[in-house]
């Protein structure tokens, strides 16, 4: 009779702990510290409810934001999200453990949505993953006070100055590139339609300073816009706004479009 503490897929998990790892060879023992968390945390993502594997910062106040969209996910009918703080440890001293555990919830959850509101902290390891093969077709992003900088995706002034605040706060450009995109940001809103003019994208900026907004690196925002371009970006400002942008994650009566490719 097979080991009870052994799930029927261990092949498969151990398996995506190779490629999550490049080939590392395991001490039995870590072997078996892997398939005993698999066996506890993985039987929930292998039943019929279409699960949501939930990323974003665990530190205040972004932790509350994590939760309103974890929480309205599990509003939904047969469903189940999660975030990975909620889970156990596996005890892996040797091994780097965050990523083995990603990897297989990433792996076994029907959906991965991440919450962002800021360029630091782990999520932004996170984002760099569920960008590529295989989490990309299945991850879907809220990014709070995000707008790509092309006069397309501009529906007024407010889009305009929102572009401006990620171009001021970028770590990436000098201060005489800065002013030089703002100066082509203002004109290509101007082109759309958009009475708006370098100085007052300036002004606007150093106004809006003073209060509590989001910057993005341009990594980032080249992330972000990946998503967008595949209609799985939903930008939020206020928590009102977050809790509705779920509504661009696959209910569970969707059959995952990943499933089906």
């Amino acid at each position: 009779m097979a080991d009870p503490s052994v799930p029927p897929n261990a092949d498969e998990i151990e398996a995506a702990v190779d490629e999550a790892l490049h080939g590392l060879e395991l001490e039995p023992y870590e072997t078996a510290k892997i398939l005993g968390f698999a066996n506890e945390e993985l039987s929930q993502l292998q039943t019929p409810e279409t699960s949501y594997f939930v990323l974003g910062s665990y530190r205040d106040p972004y932790v509350r934001r994590l939760r309103t969209v974890e929480n309205e996910l599990n509003k939904r009918l047969s469903s189940y999200a999660f975030v990975m703080g909620d889970l156990r440890e596996i005890g892996l001293d040797r091994l780097p453990e965050f990523r083995i555990r990603f990897h297989l919830l990433a792996s076994y959850a029907d959906y991965v949505v991440g919450v962002y509101e800021q360029d630091a902290g782990g999520e932004v390891t996170e984002l760099g993953k569920i960008s590529e093969t295989p989490y990309f077709d299945k991850s879907y992003v809220l990014p709070r006070d995000y707008c790509w900088m092309t006069g397309e995706n501009f529906d007024g002034k407010a889009d305009v100055v929102a572009a401006a605040m990620a171009i001021s706060y970028s770590d990436d450009l000098t201060e005489d590139e800065k002013t030089s995109e703002l100066e082509s940001l203002a004109a290509e809103a101007r082109e759309n339609g958009i009475d708006i003019s370098r100085d007052d994208l300036s002004t606007a900026v150093e106004e809006q300073k003073a209060e509590e907004t989001v910057s993005y690196s341009w990594v980032h925002l080249n992330e972000f816009r990946l998503f967008e371009l595949h209609n799985r970006c939903q930008p939020w400002v206020e928590e009102s706004e977050l809790r509705d942008s779920t509504d661009i994650v696959p209910t569970p009566s969707r059959h995952p479009d990943w499933e089906t490719e």
